[in-house]
């Protein structure tokens, strides 16, 4: 084995040299040397330079793309002679082309030789880059190390591209991010070469003179650049636990107008009215939550503010959408779970000065009113004290429902921002009272809104397609899983009742119910008086489990599959995850609500991670829901009937 990998070296030490060889004969044979010393004199005028080069040919420009690869190759020779030659010689466009290819074949030579003779080459190369290759190899900020270092003058670009290698980047990612290093100081090398052929030498020699002005000091402060550059390698990268990112103005500002642009071309008229000016933080903004394009509406309101958003944890799954969510300066948060992490970046985004952002309902309205909220959001408004502003919004869920598919023509959202709490009211205000003004201000019944509007009109022609998946029983025989739409009908497959929505989200009269959200309603008294009535109550359905993604490629990944059961104990997984039998416990008392995509499944976080469940039938999800809160609930009350019985024997 040894002596394979020995005889691999010699070969490729041989191959290297050859290779030389053949480049030296070449850069020293024909026209070459008559090139440079044309181009050096001073005697010479840019049509006779363009004459020569036209009488040379392509030689020419293989020896600038030859000249660019061998000064990576061999460091010690500088990079910009070669590109001032190229640009003097054949101005910008040709010179930077030529400079390229040069430094793409370079580049993959010393990538091919780090795979050979990585273990010598690094020894040489740990003395001249002065940093710590090791803890450059773990950096989060490696990417950007390479490309800084580019930028230091009298670094060979060689070393430069040694570093990528002995980290162990695949060569697509090392030769785009190396290439992407090396281009902007071959646009400057060629440019000043372009400059010199192209106007005046006083120009060119006042450029020449500041670079090298540059180039003396980097040298003299070698050891202070190298210094903050290895304090940039051990700086920790961002991180949800330490760190909240600020709202970056540019990019949330092109949000804002990407959605208008969607909203208008949607179909979707937007009113935003606003009671008070531009907040000033520290302050927190509550929003109520119907629809999920409500970060867009409420952003919309408060971005001058630059506002710190709470964001579910699932979507931080996904790399590049985690990016993105954080560049908008938003944060995660594991709904309806303790979550130390998100509580923690709350405090901080307030101790900053900046606008906490959140809907307190923690997910999408299922059927157009408001949801609870947990408890806990209210001790907290009331410790932060600083003033509590609220977004109230009409029409966003029946402008995009929880259930539908996509946003509907014709709709109307107004969103209105108010004070609720300024921060002395705060402080003479009971828990009760903050709970109270809070729910009135936040509480919405969207069909209720719209018969205040009667010029509303939605003109989808699938208005109702989805809604089997939150009507899970037929009112005229009483069959679950039943129900089926297509445009705006709904019908049953098991008795054939027939219902079509108007362009109102309206039914006819002689339908059981005027609406949706009458017909939700009363399939959700229907469930309770089912579940009340039975004490062994169990929904059960085999299921297939999630995680969250392991690359960050997808929000999240399959993990196993088994049978889920919820009861009055709590929520029961037995199955396989990640190829082992597991049986996993989640008690009644540990769940708020499980959290349900429509027709798509349910889910509860623990800690960090989400578990996610999607069931055989996934119109069923929403009755997942509804347990749990029909069982959270009666196992609340049923907690508290107890504690006062023991309260009243004690007296």
């Amino acid at each position: 084995m040894f002596r394979s990998k020995l005889m691999i070296k010699i070969y490729a030490a041989v191959g290297l040299l050859i290779l030389l060889l053949l480049l030296g004969a070449f850069l020293f044979s024909g026209g070459n040397d008559e090139l440079i010393r044309c181009i050096l004199k001073n005697d010479h005028t840019n049509e006779e330079l363009r004459d020569f080069l036209q009488g040379l040919g392509i030689r020419g420009y293989i020896t600038v793309a030859v000249l660019s690869m061998l000064q990576v190759i061999v460091t010690v020779l500088p990079a910009e002679p070669v590109q001032v030659l190229a640009g003097l010689t054949f101005g910008f466009p040709i010179g930077l082309l030529c400079c390229t290819v040069g430094v793409i074949l370079g580049n993959t030579l010393v990538f091919l030789c780090y795979r050979i003779y990585g273990d010598e080459l690094q020894q040489y190369f740990v003395k001249n880059l002065r940093f710590d290759f090791e803890k450059a190899a773990r950096s989060p900020h490696l990417t950007a190390v390479i490309l800084i270092l580019y930028f230091l003058p009298a670094i060979p670009y060689g070393m430069i591209c040694f570093l990528a290698a002995s980290v162990g980047m695949k060569y697509p990612r090392y030769i785009t991010v190396t290439l992407a290093g090396a281009i902007p100081s071959i646009c400057i090398g060629v440019g000043l070469g372009h400059m010199a052929l192209a106007s005046s030498w006083i120009l060119s020699l006042c450029v020449f003179l500041v670079l090298v002005v540059l180039l003396v000091i980097a040298m003299i402060k070698k050891d202070i650049l190298f210094a903050k550059l290895n304090a940039f390698i051990e700086k920790p990268g961002y991180s949800s636990k330490t760190t909240v990112k600020k709202c970056n103005p540019f990019a949330i500002n092109l949000a804002y107008w990407v959605a208008r642009v969607i909203f208008f071309f949607r179909g979707v008229r937007v009113r935003y009215i606003r009671r008070v000016g531009k907040i000033q933080g520290p302050a927190i903004v509550l929003c109520n939550h119907g629809s999920f394009v409500d970060f867009v509406y409420a952003g919309s309101l408060i971005r001058k503010s630059c506002p710190n958003f709470v964001v579910a944890r699932l979507y931080f799954y996904h790399r590049w959408l985690g990016t993105l969510l954080r560049i908008l300066g938003t944060f995660p948060k594991s709904m309806f779970a303790a979550d130390l992490e998100s509580a923690k970046n709350c405090l901080r985004v307030l101790k900053n000065g900046d606008v906490l952002a959140m809907m307190p309902e923690a997910r999408l309205s299922t059927a157009g009113r408001f949801e609870d909220i947990q408890e806990g959001t209210y001790p907290f408004i009331k410790r932060a004290k600083v003033p509590v502003y609220s977004i109230h919004l009409r029409g966003d869920y029946l402008a995009d429902p929880k259930w539908g598919r996509g946003l509907r023509r014709g709709s109307l959202v107004e969103a209105e921002l108010d004070l609720l709490f300024t921060a002395e009211e705060l402080s003479s205000l009971s828990l009760e009272e903050i709970r109270a003004r809070v729910e009135e201000r936040l509480d919405y019944n969207e069909l209720e809104w719209l018969a205040t509007r009667p010029q509303v009109h939605y003109r989808s022609r699938r208005l109702a397609e989805g809604l089997e998946n939150i009507l899970v029983r037929c009112p005229h025989c009483h069959q679950k899983h039943s129900l089926r739409t297509k445009g705006r009908t709904i019908f049953c497959e098991s008795c054939g009742e027939t219902v079509t929505m108007n362009d109102r989200y309206g039914f006819p009269s002689s339908a059981p119910f005027a609406n949706f959200t009458q017909w939700y309603a009363w399939q959700f008294e229907e469930l309770q008086k089912e579940i009340l009535a039975d004490p062994g109550y169990a929904l059960t359905s085999k299921v297939e489990f999630r995680l969250p993604s392991k690359d960050g490629r997808t929000m999240l990944r399959h993990a196993g599959d088994g049978v889920c059961t919820l009861d009055r104990s709590g929520l029961r997984y037995v199955g396989t995850r990640d190829g082992e039998e597991v049986d996993l416990f989640f008690p009644i008392g540990q769940i708020y609500r499980l959290l349900f995509g429509a027709g798509e499944n349910f889910e509860i976080y623990v800690g960090s991670e989400i578990q996610y469940f999607v069931p055989e039938d996934r119109r069923s999800a929403v009755e997942w829901y509804m347990t749990s809160m029909i069982l959270v609930d009666q196992a609340k009350k049923e907690t508290s009937a107890v504690a006062k019985k023991e309260a009243s024997k004690a007296l």
